[in-house]
Protein backbone atom coordinates (compact mmCIF):
# COMPACT_ATOMS: atom_id res chain seq x y z
CA UNK A 1 0.00 0.00 0.00
CA UNK A 2 1.44 3.25 -0.91
CA UNK A 3 2.70 5.64 2.28
CA UNK A 4 0.20 8.18 1.08
CA UNK A 5 -3.11 5.98 1.44
CA UNK A 6 -3.16 5.02 4.57
CA UNK A 7 -3.17 8.84 5.83
CA UNK A 8 -5.45 9.63 3.16
CA UNK A 9 -7.63 7.38 4.06
CA UNK A 10 -7.61 8.11 7.68
CA UNK A 11 -8.59 11.66 6.69
CA UNK A 12 -11.37 10.56 4.80
CA UNK A 13 -12.77 8.71 7.30
CA UNK A 14 -13.71 11.69 9.30
CA UNK A 15 -15.88 12.89 6.57
CA UNK A 16 -17.61 9.51 6.27
CA UNK A 17 -18.31 9.32 9.76
CA UNK A 18 -20.15 12.27 9.90
CA UNK A 19 -22.24 11.16 6.88
CA UNK A 20 -23.14 8.02 8.84
CA UNK A 21 -23.70 10.23 11.80
CA UNK A 22 -26.46 12.05 10.08
CA UNK A 23 -27.64 9.43 7.78
CA UNK A 24 -28.39 7.21 11.49
CA UNK A 25 -30.24 10.65 12.64
CA UNK A 26 -27.28 10.36 15.49
CA UNK A 27 -26.61 13.91 15.32
CA UNK A 28 -28.36 17.33 14.27
CA UNK A 29 -25.04 19.46 14.49
CA UNK A 30 -21.43 18.57 13.85
CA UNK A 31 -18.49 20.65 15.66
CA UNK A 32 -15.45 20.50 13.51
CA UNK A 33 -12.12 21.08 15.13
CA UNK A 34 -9.77 21.51 12.30
CA UNK A 35 -6.80 19.99 14.48
CA UNK A 36 -8.85 16.89 15.49
CA UNK A 37 -9.89 16.29 11.87
CA UNK A 38 -7.07 16.16 9.32
CA UNK A 39 -6.56 19.46 8.59
CA UNK A 40 -8.86 22.45 6.43
CA UNK A 41 -9.36 20.56 3.10
CA UNK A 42 -10.71 17.73 5.43
CA UNK A 43 -13.09 20.45 7.59
CA UNK A 44 -14.23 22.08 3.92
CA UNK A 45 -15.15 18.10 3.19
CA UNK A 46 -17.17 17.82 6.68
CA UNK A 47 -18.66 20.93 6.29
CA UNK A 48 -20.13 20.51 2.70
CA UNK A 49 -21.73 16.48 3.51
CA UNK A 50 -23.22 18.99 6.73
CA UNK A 51 -24.73 21.61 4.21
CA UNK A 52 -26.05 19.22 1.88
CA UNK A 53 -27.96 17.28 4.70
CA UNK A 54 -29.25 20.38 6.29
CA UNK A 55 -27.36 19.84 9.37
CA UNK A 56 -25.59 23.37 11.09
CA UNK A 57 -22.04 23.29 12.07
CA UNK A 58 -19.88 25.06 14.15
CA UNK A 59 -16.03 25.26 14.20
CA UNK A 60 -14.45 24.04 17.26
CA UNK A 61 -11.26 26.02 18.26
CA UNK A 62 -8.29 23.54 20.35
CA UNK A 63 -6.58 26.92 21.95
CA UNK A 64 -4.51 27.92 18.51
CA UNK A 65 -2.15 31.14 18.09
CA UNK A 66 -3.34 33.98 16.17
CA UNK A 67 -2.12 31.79 13.03
CA UNK A 68 -4.20 28.95 13.84
CA UNK A 69 -6.99 31.39 14.79
CA UNK A 70 -7.14 32.86 11.44
CA UNK A 71 -7.53 29.94 9.58
CA UNK A 72 -10.43 29.17 12.06
CA UNK A 73 -11.96 32.22 12.00
CA UNK A 74 -12.12 31.54 7.54
CA UNK A 75 -13.66 28.32 8.19
CA UNK A 76 -16.25 29.33 10.62
CA UNK A 77 -16.98 32.08 7.71
CA UNK A 78 -18.11 29.52 5.38
CA UNK A 79 -21.99 29.19 5.01
CA UNK A 80 -22.76 26.20 6.76
CA UNK A 81 -21.79 27.50 10.25
CA UNK A 82 -24.57 28.90 11.10
CA UNK A 83 -23.95 27.79 15.39
CA UNK A 84 -21.24 30.42 16.66
CA UNK A 85 -17.68 28.93 17.46
CA UNK A 86 -15.33 28.61 20.47
CA UNK A 87 -12.85 30.87 18.57
CA UNK A 88 -12.61 34.02 20.39
CA UNK A 89 -10.05 37.20 21.39
CA UNK A 90 -6.71 36.22 21.71
CA UNK A 91 -6.32 38.03 24.87
CA UNK A 92 -8.27 35.66 26.29
CA UNK A 93 -5.99 32.59 25.99
CA UNK A 94 -2.58 34.63 25.76
CA UNK A 95 -1.15 37.60 27.00
CA UNK A 96 1.29 37.88 23.67
CA UNK A 97 -0.16 36.62 20.68
CA UNK A 98 2.52 35.56 17.52
CA UNK A 99 -0.01 37.96 15.08
CA UNK A 100 -1.64 41.18 15.82
CA UNK A 101 -4.55 40.11 18.50
CA UNK A 102 -7.78 39.20 17.57
CA UNK A 103 -10.65 41.51 19.30
CA UNK A 104 -14.16 40.91 19.49
CA UNK A 105 -16.47 43.64 18.12
CA UNK A 106 -19.52 44.95 19.15
CA UNK A 107 -21.73 42.45 18.31
CA UNK A 108 -19.05 39.67 20.13
CA UNK A 109 -17.75 38.53 16.57
CA UNK A 110 -14.36 38.27 14.93
CA UNK A 111 -13.24 40.10 11.92
CA UNK A 112 -12.38 37.48 9.08
CA UNK A 113 -8.90 38.28 7.90
CA UNK A 114 -8.99 39.62 4.39
CA UNK A 115 -4.93 39.76 3.49
CA UNK A 116 -3.61 36.87 1.28
CA UNK A 117 -3.01 33.08 2.31
CA UNK A 118 -3.97 33.16 6.60
CA UNK A 119 -5.15 36.78 6.33
CA UNK A 120 -2.49 38.54 8.23
CA UNK A 121 1.58 37.70 8.79
CA UNK A 122 2.93 36.48 12.00
CA UNK A 123 5.15 39.27 13.97
CA UNK A 124 8.61 38.72 13.32
CA UNK A 125 10.08 40.37 16.67
CA UNK A 126 7.52 38.14 18.60
CA UNK A 127 8.17 35.03 16.48
CA UNK A 128 12.50 36.21 17.55
CA UNK A 129 11.06 35.74 21.32
CA UNK A 130 9.60 32.57 21.11
CA UNK A 131 11.10 30.22 18.41
CA UNK A 132 13.43 27.75 19.79
CA UNK A 133 14.51 25.91 16.79
CA UNK A 134 15.04 26.23 13.41
CA UNK A 135 15.01 23.81 10.79
CA UNK A 136 14.85 24.49 6.71
CA UNK A 137 13.39 22.33 4.31
CA UNK A 138 14.84 21.63 1.08
CA UNK A 139 12.23 22.24 -1.82
CA UNK A 140 11.05 18.49 -3.17
CA UNK A 141 12.23 17.77 -7.01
Amino acid sequence: MPRWRGRSARRCAWTRAAADAIALGACGIVNIKPGRVGGYLESRRIHDVCVAAGVPVWCGGMLETGVGRAANVALAALPGFTLPGDTSASRRYYALDVTEPFELDGGGALAVPEGPGIGLDPLPEVLAEVITSRTRLAPLS
